[in-house]
């Protein structure tokens, strides 16, 4: 599996948040929830639109079984908000366009949310994308915002600091610093 790299560049990602806001409000939502939250792509594809309605995110993360509370601030009511209207608490927050099975829209899956972040990122030279570049764009902002390297283990899930420094790429920003100019 190759590995993705977060989106360093804060006007890339007003310019793609632009870009989906005005051709998908689904696909927007989608990449704004990833790029605001710890959440793994399985755990947003999983929500529905209840879940979105309550002062917190109560979510049980698909890969560890943690239990984590996130905040939803008046940003992401505000945002999501035009994804949830005219919709029943039941249904996914991210629906398939696919036709309903039972009466029920199944979310989109993993392949089409890769699907989507490839082609938002593609117009700006990002390369070493995937669903986990949503994850992954959090931590690196947080990290470079807050500077609390303990707070974002605890979101991420890590048990090493080093671990989360080189998952957000600091680590390796590190090192090309120090590389660049050093000569003997």
């Amino acid at each position: 599996m190759n590995t993705v790299e977060p989106i360093r560049d804060r006007e890339i990602i007003a310019k793609i948040k632009e870009d989906l806001k005005k051709s998908s409000i689904r696909n927007y939502g989608l990449f704004v929830l990833g790029i605001n939250t710890a959440l793994r792509i399985s755990d947003i594809l999983k929500l529905k639109v209840g879940d979105l309605k309550k002062p917190n995110l109560y979510i049980r993360m698909t890969k560890t079984g943690k239990e984590i509370t996130l905040p939803i601030d008046e940003y992401m009511r505000r945002e999501l908000r035009p994804l949830m209207e005219g919709r029943e608490d039941s249904d996914y927050l991210f629906p398939s366009r696919q036709k309903k099975t039972e009466g029920v829209r199944k979310s989109i899956d993993r392949s089409q949310a890769y699907r989507i972040l490839k082609r938002a990122t593609k117009k700006y030279g990002l390369h070493r994308v995937g669903t986990h570049t949503l994850r992954k764009t959090f931590a690196y902002h947080h990290y470079k915002d807050k500077k609390n390297v303990a707070v974002l283990m605890d979101l991420l899930g890590h048990q090493d600091e080093y671990v989360t420094l080189r998952y957000i790429g600091i680590a390796q920003d590190d090192i090309n610093s120090s590389m660049r100019g050093w000569r003997l």
